[in-house]
C-alpha cells in the first residue's frame, strides 16, 4: 500500500492511514479501511513523510511502536503485521532541529537508511532512462533518441531528477525537432528571424503534435481527449481541424 503524505489534506490523514468507522465524522457514510490495515501481512510505503502534519505524527508513532491500529471513531484495536518503508526529499534531521518533525518518530523510522543518489550523481543512468521514456512516449518500442540529445541530457545536472528528465524527453517527442530546443532549459537556440515569429513557430509545432497525439491516444474520441487535459471540447475540435489541414 502506498500513501503520499504530500497529497493528503490535513483533515484526512488519520482516515487515510488508520481508517474510520461509519458516522465517525461528517461525511463518513461508510466504514473505510485505512492503509495500515489494508497492508496487513505486507508493506506500507509512506511517501513524502516529511510533509506529514506534526499533529498526526504522534499517532503514527504509536501505530509503529505498538503494532496496532484503531480506526477513527472505533474502540477496536487491530494487531498489525506490516513492514513500514518511508521516503522523503527533506533532511529530517534539519526538520527535527527546526521543530517541524518529531525526534521520536524520526529515530523510530530511521532503523535502516537508504540514500538514493540524485540523477546528477549517476549520469550513467541517463541514456537508459531517456531511451526508455522516449520509447514509451513515442509509442515506438524500437525508437532511439538522437545521439546529440542523449549527449546533451547526459551533461545536465537535473535538479528535478527523473521527473525533470522525463519532461525533457516528452518535449523532444512532442516537438520532434531536437535541433530547435535546448531541452534542459526549454529555450530556443540557433533560431534565426524575429523572436515573435520563432516563438509562434515553435508553439505551433508543439501544439500540433500534442493535439494529434492526444487524439490518437484516445482513439479519436474528442470528448474523452478534452476531458483528459481539461480543455473545452469545441476548442480541441478547432485545433484538430486546424492542424489536420496543414
Amino acid at each position: 500500500m502506498v500513501v503520499d503524505c504530500g497529497a493528503l489534506a490535513t483533515s484526512l490523514v488519520e482516515s487515510e492511514l488508520f481508517g474510520h468507522e461509519r458516522g465517525s465524522f461528517t461525511g463518513a457514510v461508510e466504514r473505510r479501511t485505512g492503509a495500515f490495515e489494508a497492508a496487513q501481512g505486507g508493506t506500507i510505503f509512506i511517501d513524502e513523510i516529511g510533509e506529514l502534519d506534526i499533529e498526526a505524527q504522534p499517532k503514527l508513532l504509536r501505530v509503529i511502536e505498538k503494532r496496532v491500529v484503531s480506526p477513527v471513531g472505533s474502540s477496536q484495536v487491530i494487531p498489525l503485521d506490516v513492514r513500514v518503508i518511508a521516503a522523503t526529499n527533506r533532511d529530517l534531521r534539519t526538520e527535527v532541529n527546526a521543530g517541524r518533525f518529531r525526534a521520536d518518530l524520526f529515530y523510530r523510522l530511521n532503523v535502516l537508511r537508504v540514500r538514493m543518489p540524485s540523477l546528477g550523481e549517476r549520469a550513467e543512468d541517463i541514456p537508459l532512462l531517456a531511451t526508455s521514456f522516449y520509447r514509451e512516449l513515442s509509442g515506438n518500442p524500437d525508437a532511439v533518441p538522437p545521439p546529440a540529445l542523449i549527449a546533451r541530457w547526459s551533461s545536465q545536472q537535473w535538479a528535478g531528477n527523473v521527473r525533470e528528465l522525463r519532461s525533457a524527453v516528452e518535449r523532444a517527442v512532442l516537438v520532434g525537432d531536437g535541433s530547435m530546443f535546448d531541452f534542459a532549459q526549454g529555450s530556443v537556440s540557433g533560431a534565426e528571424g524575429s523572436y515573435r515569429r520563432e516563438k509562434a513557430l515553435a508553439l505551433a509545432t508543439w501544439e500540433s503534435r500534442f493535439v494529434i497525439d492526444l487524439i490518437r491516444r484516445h482513439d479519436g474520441n474528442i470528448s474523452r481527449a478534452a476531458r483528459a487535459v481539461k480543455m473545452d471540447r469545441n476548442h480541441l475540435r478547432a485545433l484538430l481541424q486546424r492542424y489536420r489541414t496543414r
